[in-house]
């Protein structure tokens, strides 16, 4: 089975839905999944994410489920000493300045990087597993059941599943996936706006899964039409660079 991971496109966060870039990047990205054999079509209940769903969905003829689920990962954490607070003193957990989070050695460990008294504060292991819960839901009810650290293929198939999302959730379903802390996802990687992230079940024994990622974060369907990739998720590559975000 493949299962892709689609992030939104540019977005307005200030009315939930796409800037006039990422209506066009959403329209470039349709022209590369509306023709595919597409199984079923899943996405986020936030604006940004239907928004950019709604050109794919049009073009293919089709309708997609919501899964609440899948909504942006943004349980926020105290931001003193991780970076500039928000307006409420606090900053989303995913934003952290490295010489901050780098110097716990539990953030890399993928059973107990929520142990810290940072993130018990913030609760974010009941966060953290419902997003892990819907996943495997989802998967099951696409025929592979989790047990342990893998999967049972309990009908096996060649399947592909869209779901379009967010960044943040995106890292927390990876590290799922992988058995990995998603603090080295959400500070190692980053997925432009509608990038998409191909992760695609291996069998090698009869019955047995585990998921591989194939690509993550592709957006070839903009360089074919010339479309530089929005700068959203990403942070001023040097710090002397004024018109690139810094925090």
């Amino acid at each position: 089975m493949k299962f892709l991971i689609i992030r939104h496109g540019d977005p307005d966060y200030t009315i939930d839905s796409l800037t006039e870039k990422g209506c066009r990047e959403a329209q470039m990205l349709a022209e590369r999944i509306a023709p595919m054999d597409i199984k079923a079509y899943y996405v986020s209940p936030l604006g940004r994410a239907q928004k950019t769903a709604s050109y794919t969905l049009e073009k293919a003829g089709r309708t997609a489920e919501t899964l609440q689920w899948a909504r942006e990962f943004d349980t926020t954490i105290l931001a003193e000493g991780i970076g500039p607070a928000y307006p409420d003193g606090r900053r989303i957990v995913w934003d952290m300045l490295p010489d901050y989070w780098t110097k716990e050695p539990l953030y890399y460990d993928k059973d107990r990087w929520f142990d810290t008294p940072l993130m018990k504060e913030a609760g974010m292991e009941k966060g953290i597993r419902e997003v892990w819960d819907g996943l495997d839901a989802l998967l099951e009810k696409h025929g592979y059941r989790r047990e342990n650290g893998y999967y049972r293929a309990v009908r096996p198939n060649n399947d592909t599943i869209v779901l379009f999302c967010h960044f943040g959730v995106t890292c927390v379903m990876l590290s799922h996936l992988l058995g990995v802390s998603p603090m080295v996802l959400w500070h190692g990687f980053v997925t432009a706006p509608t990038s998409v992230t191909t992760v695609i079940t291996e069998e090698r024994r009869e019955g047995i899964a585990s998921f591989r990622v194939n690509a993550m974060g592709d957006i070839s369907h903009l360089y074919v039409h010339g479309e530089e990739p929005a700068f959203s998720g990403r942070f001023c590559e040097m710090f002397t660079n004024e018109d690139e975000r810094h925090d």
